[in-house]
Formats: structure tokens, sequence, C-alpha cells
């Protein structure tokens, strides 16, 4: 009678973990990413090891990186991820009336936040669902500085939900299909430079969901060797947002609406094994950014002088990201991870603002994993060097000047959680 009571209480608190952890992902979407749009860490692992980490065994969070990989969780598995970061930088703008300032990004920490679920079915199938950011990004600028007039903050908090069905057809091969339901909420402030008035700050808000779908296969040569594959699609959100200026007549009120579509991905990845304890991986991911080819927004219900079209050209490039990985098991409890991620800049001279002022970057990190038969604990610190970017500074439609940044970083300390039952 006493062991049908814990069992029973057990699986009750079982129940009331998953549950909650995912209403912190879906009813808290208040993500914070470094100052880049695209999000990759999903879990402490998966930052150690430079995102590389799409076949590691009995992770619940293969949901996130490889979908296929799920069908390494023998039984259930319960995850939970949190992962700080904190950018840094400094810019450097030239005006065309000879005028020249330099700043700082006012430093705003965040959480990207990752819940994770998977669940074996059978010998053959496996369901897994995930809760986690795939796009976030913050900046912000002082109100006063001249750069306001592009952006003095930017804000985008992103959630995806990706319920994931897996099979695995034999000891060779496996694949992955699943759906997104994708969540962002967008934030943008500026100031409004329209002489002869005097420059009024403005704020736009709006959220959007959108529907999107995922794919993945892996593919075993033998104990050591597996390669995979993982495309996730387009999403194109249409979203409706209330738009505010605040002028010296009064606040002035009114709708704002913009289309943008989020970009499809191509995850390709290989893992060695050394050995028992010796494993590596290689990995790259194709974005199309081309798809953000500019940011219109129309204005409407305003007054005369704001309704009407809002034109920012963007234009985009695709964009590669590298990273190895390797994790070492120091005995059956625990493991230590180290890897490196380059990620190369999709953003040209014409299209640059203050909104995602990034070049080039390179993350290197470490991490380490404690685990037994019913849990994991990870922790890993990461540490990415942001390039420079130069780009044109506009003011409106006009380009009045030019910008340039520089010593930008960024902290990210990431921590999970899982539990196998």
């Amino acid at each position: 009678m006493l062991f049908y009571f814990s069992s029973q209480k057990f699986t009750f608190i079982k129940n009331k973990l998953i549950a909650l952890g995912v209403l912190c992902a879906l009813g808290v979407p208040q993500l914070a990413g470094a100052e880049g749009f695209a999000i990759n860490e999903w879990s402490a692992e998966g930052v150690a090891m430079g995102g590389a980490r799409m076949f590691a065994e009995g992770d619940a969070a293969n949901v996130a990186y490889n979908p296929a990989s799920i069908t390494k969780v023998d039984g259930e598995a319960f995850k939970v991820s949190a992962t700080y970061i904190s950018p840094h930088g400094e810019y450097d703008l030239y005006k065309n009336d000879g005028t020249h300032e330099s700043g700082t990004n006012r430093v705003h920490f965040g959480f990207a936040p990752g819940t994770y679920y998977v669940k074996k079915l059978n010998d053959k199938d496996w369901f897994g669902i995930g809760a986690f950011s795939r796009f976030a990004m913050v900046s912000e600028f002082e109100r006063d500085s001249q750069v306001s007039t592009n952006a003095f903050l930017s804000r985008l908090n992103g959630v995806s939900v990706t319920p994931t069905f897996a099979h695995k057809f034999d000891n060779k091969w496996s694949a992955a299909v699943g759906a997104e339901i994708n969540y962002v909420g967008l934030t943008l402030e500026k100031n409004v430079n329209n002489p002869p008035l005097p420059i009024f700050p403005t704020h736009t808000k709006g959220e959007s969901y959108a529907l999107g779908w995922n794919a993945a296969a892996n593919y075993a040569f033998d104990d050591k060797n597996e390669i995979g594959v993982v495309y996730r699609s387009r999403i194109k959100h249409s979203m409706e947002a209330d738009f505010n200026a605040y002028t010296a007549m009064g606040t002035m009120s009114g709708d704002a609406y913009g289309e943008v579509t989020l970009p499809e991905s191509w995850h390709i990845g290989y893992s060695h094994k050394f050995n028992d304890k010796t494993r590596v991986e290689l990995n790259a991911v194709r974005t199309g950014w081309d798809t953000y080819e500019n940011l219109d927004i129309m204005l409407s219900n305003v007054g005369v002088g704001f309704d009407g079209p809002q034109n920012s050209p963007k234009n985009w490039e695709d964009g590669w990201r590298y990273a190895i990985g390797v994790e070492h098991k120091l005995s059956d409890k625990y493991t230590v991870m180290a890897g490196f991620a380059y990620d190369e800049s999709s953003i040209p001279y014409n299209g640059g603002d203050f909104i995602v002022p990034t070049g080039n970057r390179r993350t290197y990190s470490i991490g380490a994993r404690y685990n037994d038969k019913d849990q994991t604990v990870a922790l890993a610190l990461g540490w990415m060097d942001v390039g420079d970017l130069n780009f044109e500074f506009r003011e409106g439609n006009k380009i009045t000047g030019r910008a340039h940044t520089h010593d930008s970083f960024t902290k990210i300390i990431g921590l999970s959680y899982q539990r196998n039952f």
C-alpha cells in the first residue's frame, strides 16, 4: 500500500513538472538574445559544444538540435534549460554634417529558456515536444543620442513550440517530422527628426503567431560514425501593432501593420566516436536571411504626416554558421565538453542598422555535466567575440551618415537539468 501511494505521488509530481516547464516557456516569453537574430543556445550542453549537438545520447534537447535523434532517448525524459546572455558593445557615428558621436550599447541581459519532453512509444516510434527560442534579440542605446533616430530600443521576443514524431527504421536510419508554432513579440522605439519640428519619440509594439514545420534524418555508418540533416521551414508573420508618437502637441496613436518572413535553415552534422569516452561533432548551418529584404511598416489612423508606409531596406544575405564540439567522459557520471562556433554576418553595408548591429561572431565555450540513471545536470560558460560592422546610417528614408560598431562581445552562461523516467 505504501509503494502504491509513492508511485502515484511520483507520477503526480512528474506531470506537474512537465506542465510547469511548458508554462514557463509559453507564458513568459521575455526572451533576450545576443545582438543577433538567430538563437542557438537551447541547452547548457549545446552551449558547451558550440551548438554542435545533433547526436547526443539520451538528451531530451534533441527536440531542438536534431529531432531525428530523439530516438536516442530510452523511456521518458523531461528537461529544462536556461541560458543567460549579456551583450556589450561600442559604436562610432559619423554624420554627413561633420558631427561625430561615440557611445555604447546599454547592457540588457536576458534568459533564453528551453523546455523539452521525449517519450519512447515503442521500439520504433518516439514523440517529443519542445518550447524554446529560435529567434530573439535586444539592443538599446541612449535616448538622447544621435543614433536614437535610427533606434534606441529594439526587442524581439520569440518562442517556438515543436511537437515532433520520430521513427527508427533500422539500426542505421531514423527520421522525424514536426510542426512549429512560432510566437514573436516585437517592440521598436526611436526618435523622429523632422525639422522644423522638435525631435519626438515613437513606440511600436505588436505580436504574432504563425506556423511552420521541420524534418530531420540520421544515418549511422557504423557504431562510430553518423551523419544527419535538419530542415526548418520559413515562417511568415503578419503583425498588427499599436503605434504611439509622443509629440509636443500630445500623444498621437494609431495602428501599424507589417509582414516579415523568418528564414528557413539547413543543419548538417557529422559525429565521430574515437572510443567509448570521447566524441567529436562537426556542424554547419545555412540560414536563408535573404528573406529579410525590407522592414516595411504601414501606419494608419494616426494622422496627417504619419499615415502611410515607413520603408527601411535591409537586403540581408544568406549566411553560414560552423561549429565543432567535443565531449569526453571522465567517468560514468562526469563529462567535460568544449566547443567553438563561427557565424558569418549577413548584414550588408546598405542594410545595417542599430536594431541588429553585429558583424562576424566567434564563440568559445566549455562545460561540464553530471549524470546518473535518473537525472542530468549541466553547466556551460561561453564568450562570444562579435566582430566590427560598418553600415549606412539612415533616418527614415534618408542616408545621413555612416556607422561603425566595435569592441562588442557577449557573455553566456547555460544551466540545464534533465529528469529521466
